[in-house]
């Protein structure tokens, strides 16, 4: 099928948006009054003139056939990735095929496009394997992992040192020392190359003073971070599959080493979070064949959208590789053999009870794993207290929303889509509760994005 068949959503367009503002701007765009010489190819390119405040009209393309999802060119001078011009483009082919007819792209769209091609095939033929001359020296190699498990060793003791000499001061130390004291500590864990322990330390700090309960909250922090650095230190002992999780969860970097799984992947959920350094994005794939749901990350330096998107609904023929680690959901996307595009596919739903025994089972290969996907069939949000549960329709069971999902606007995107009637939801189930992140009406529609 070619590109120029397939059709996306308007929600799915607005998904591709790096803001609020983003979106606002671009849906004002997406009527064809702005527009002239707008067009489309089979190779699934679509590009178009919008008339703007300067003389001449911002020339935007944006190539449908990427592997990584769409990519976009426009001559405007906006940061931010994609313009709301990009966006007004292809909600306009989303909601009016006619003012986005098929046709011959004109040249400087035909050009950027044909330099697209050509650096994609360069930087295939740059990530094949080197030769055997041009290979790195091994023994160097081993000889840095060396150093950096030396180093990860020493932050190791250093942390365990600092939780007995909390433990022994009693907790309540922690809320006079202030938060300053595990920034230090998370520093040197940075100095000692253990990044995945500085951000546990980091978010122990925070805990101090958040509310009722506090005091045990930190002890359970303190307690998984002990388990951390006591599993680095044994790790020889450990089965291999968990001591590559604890290598991972410690923050040594590693390869996607599984076996390529080629498969029919439905893009299930989207969702950016942001610190001060980074944008992380998460995206959640379900295999139609394997059954299999998997996690890619893309990252974005600070302020600016990673630039993989791939928005709720679509579908992608592709292989993804897993890294290692026990129970790892999370794969590198490979080969790509059809371009993305919208699909009338749900995943298989479960009960809320066995939404929960998954997690319980997951705990086993990680014990410090916040979450697991489910997808969760025939629920209800109802009202809980102050907060929200989703209720299973067959069942007396019934799972908490977490604060993370309280505090979200598609709460009540959800509840609207419900109206008291039963909706599959997909989100991750974890200790704090449930976050829902896409859902689907009972009866015919289509996916809608909570996040």
């Amino acid at each position: 099928m070619t590109q120029q068949g397939v059709r996306w959503t308007a929600d799915q367009v607005l998904a591709l948006a790096p803001d609020a503002a983003s979106r606002k701007a671009g849906s004002k765009l997406g009527a064809a009054g702005p527009w002239s010489e707008a067009g489309s190819s089979d190779e699934g390119a679509v590009w178009g003139l919008c008339k703007g405040s300067g003389s001449k009209p911002y020339q935007t393309v944006v190539d449908l056939a990427d592997a990584a999802g769409p990519a976009y060119k426009c001559t405007c001078p906006s940061r931010k990735f994609p313009c709301k011009h990009a966006l007004g483009l292809l909600l306009l082919r989303a909601t009016d095929d006619a003012a986005v007819p098929p046709g011959q792209a004109p040249e400087w769209a035909g050009e950027w496009m044909a330099g697209r091609r050509r650096r994609t095939a360069a930087k295939e033929a740059g990530d094949r394997p080197a030769t055997a001359s041009g290979t790195a020296d091994p023994e160097a190699a081993r000889r840095r992992a060396e150093r950096r498990a030396e180093r990860v060793t020493a932050g190791a003791v250093e942390l365990e040192q600092r939780l007995t000499d909390l433990l022994r001061g009693g907790l309540a130390t922690a809320e006079q020392s202030g938060y300053g004291l595990w920034e230090e500590t998370a520093a040197r864990m940075v100095d000692a190359q253990a990044q995945g322990l500085a951000g546990r330390v980091r978010e122990l700090g925070a805990i101090p003073s958040t509310g009722p309960g506090w005091p045990v909250r930190l002890l359970e922090e303190c307690a998984l971070l002990h388990l951390l650095g006591q599993g680095w230190l044994r790790r020889e002992r450990l089965p291999d599959g968990l001591a590559a999780t604890v290598r991972s969860r410690m923050g040594l970097p590693a390869s996607a080493d599984g076996p390529p799984l080629r498969d029919r992947w439905l893009v299930l959920a989207q969702y950016d979070t942001a610190d001060a350094r980074l944008t992380t994005r998460r995206i959640w794939l379900h295999g139609t064949d394997s059954q299999r749901t998997v996690l890619l990350l893309s990252y974005g330096a600070a302020g600016r959208a990673p630039e993989l998107a791939l928005p709720v609904g679509l579908a992608l023929d592709a292989e993804v590789s897993a890294y290692p680690g026990a129970g790892q959901p999370r794969v590198a996307l490979g080969e790509q053999f059809a371009p993305p595009g919208p699909a009338a596919i749900r995943p298989p739903g479960m009960t809320t009870s066995r939404a929960a025994a998954r997690y319980g089972d997951a705990l086993r290969d990680d014990p410090w794993l916040e979450s697991v996907p489910v997808t969760l069939d025939r629920v209800v949000p109802v009202p809980h207290g102050e907060s929200c549960q989703l209720a299973d329709a067959d069942e007396d069971t019934a799972l908490p929303l977490s604060p993370v999902a309280r505090s979200r606007p598609g709460l009540w995107r959800l509840v609207a889509l419900s109206g008291g009637a039963p909706v599959r939801v997909f989100g991750e189930c974890g200790h704090q509760g449930f976050t829902p992140l896409t859902a689907w009406p009972e009866g015919p529609g289509d996916a809608v994005a909570l996040c």
